[in-house]
């Protein structure tokens, strides 16, 4: 895809690197982005986008009307995670904050979500600057708490689709452990429901020396971790995908004291309605069981607290914009993957707003590193999402994720609206 839409791309992403670097080093946590915020929406009304903050709690949406044609919907997130850094870096973050529950945590872009944010800001200033080459309306959208599976649906809440232009689709991306400059597609269901439950197991405490007098919660929480584990193995058909993880286990204060509760953070991956449905109701059967098996005194507390519907990329859509990545970069630069157990709420825009959405995930390490992993066997070592050493390299991860968007953009805007069903 040549034109004008690419004047000026390495004066901008000198730019943007610096801005880059600026929100690696000052991360906040979900539903704490303020500052990122601020800075988005600063960025935005240069450009001549009608900005509007603190959508869905932090949010940002920024709407640029170029004539006639289509509205497309590109969405970045803002927030951070509760993750110590230890990538090295010279901007790497040494921030910390205080978390919902009131403790202090440090703070980091474990995710990616500062790259993400960064590439849809200069999307929007590629776009803006060359009206020519497109028409329609472009929405952009910088998503607070991703990470809590629900910025999303606070965004929809608060009228995300009665406030500002209904999309016609919807696109987004994600960094990952690719080699930096590829770009990963898929089409159908690409990444898991994500849905997360807090228990509480009540028990009867006293002196660890005299357990006989007590009904112990700890080991009531032992045998229901044990128990989980056989869901997947025993009761998801083969032909079905699903993952339990128990995340958390807190219980007590002493070694020799036995307590009154013990809590379980428990985590379910799965793509399909159906096997959602029985993983769901095999938890909950598991915990009423194990607490009766044990004699509790007070029945078992569950909330499912995070709900997030498996991210379906529309498959006429997904076909549609990988072909213009295709011609853009390359079929050498494209890398088909299976399906994630990962989880990411942007689905949550395209159902509310009944269209189709197209994601995709492009590459941020260096593309040595993982050759050589791949040789060695080595690739599970890798840093990815989610751990203290993930952080992109800034080129060609910046230049390439700005490119996707772009392309991705101009692929619908101007195209006739029947077109995107």
């Amino acid at each position: 895809m040549t034109g004008t839409v690419w004047t000026g791309l390495d004066q901008l992403v000198s730019e943007l690197a610096d801005f880059y670097r600026d929100l690696h080093e000052h991360p906040e946590l979900s539903l704490q982005e303020q500052r990122t915020a601020g800075l988005v929406a600063n960025a935005l009304r240069p450009l001549g986008f009608d900005v509007t903050e603190q959508v869905g709690g932090t949010g940002v949406v920024g709407v640029l009307r170029n004539g006639d044609g289509p509205v497309v919907l590109v969405r970045a997130d803002l927030d951070a995670l509760p993750v110590e850094e230890e990538t090295g870096l010279t901007y790497a973050s040494t921030a910390r904050a205080t978390d919902a529950d009131g403790q202090e945590v440090p703070v980091m872009h474990a995710c990616g979500h500062d790259m993400h944010t960064t590439c849809l800001l200069g999307a929007a200033t590629l776009l803006s600057r060359d009206p020519g080459s497109w028409s329609g309306t472009l929405v952009v959208v910088f998503q607070p708490a991703e990470e809590l599976g629900r910025g999303a649906r606070d965004m929809v809440d608060d009228g995300l689709f009665r406030r500002f232009p209904t999309p016609d689709i919807v696109l987004g991306q994600h960094v990952g452990p690719l080699p930096a400059g590829t770009i990963g597609h898929a089409s159908g269901p690409i990444m898991a429901a994500g849905d997360s439950a807090k228990v509480v197991l009540h028990g009867r405490g006293g002196h660890g020396s005299r357990p006989e007098a007590t009904v112990d919660p700890v080991l009531m929480a032992a045998h229901v971790v044990t128990r989980l584990q056989g869901i997947v193995g025993r009761e998801v058909p083969p032909s079905e995908s699903a993952v339990v993880t128990v995340g958390r286990l807190q219980a007590g204060t002493k070694d020799n004291i036995i307590p009154d509760t013990a809590e379980l953070g428990i985590n379910v991956r799965t793509y399909s309605a159906r096997t959602r449905t029985l993983v769901h109701e095999a938890i909950e059967r598991i915990i009423r069981s194990e607490a009766t098996a044990s004699a509790a005194p007070r029945p078992p507390e569950l909330e499912w607290t995070i709900a997030v519907p498996p991210l379906i990329s529309d498959p006429n859509a997904t076909e549609t914009t990988v072909a213009a990545f295709v011609e853009h970069f390359g079929e050498q630069r494209l890398l088909p993957l299976p399906p994630l157990t990962a989880g990411e709420d942007i689905g949550v825009l395209g159902e509310a707003a009944g269209v189709p959405t197209v994601f995709w995930f492009w590459g941020g390490l260096d593309a040595d590193m993982v050759t050589a992993a791949l040789r060695d066997g080595r690739f599970d070592q890798l840093p990815t999402n989610h751990s203290p050493r993930f952080a992109p390299v800034l080129e060609p991860t910046l230049t390439t994720g700005v490119e996707t968007l772009v392309v991705a953009a101009l692929t619908w805007l101007g195209k006739p609206v029947e077109t995107l069903g």
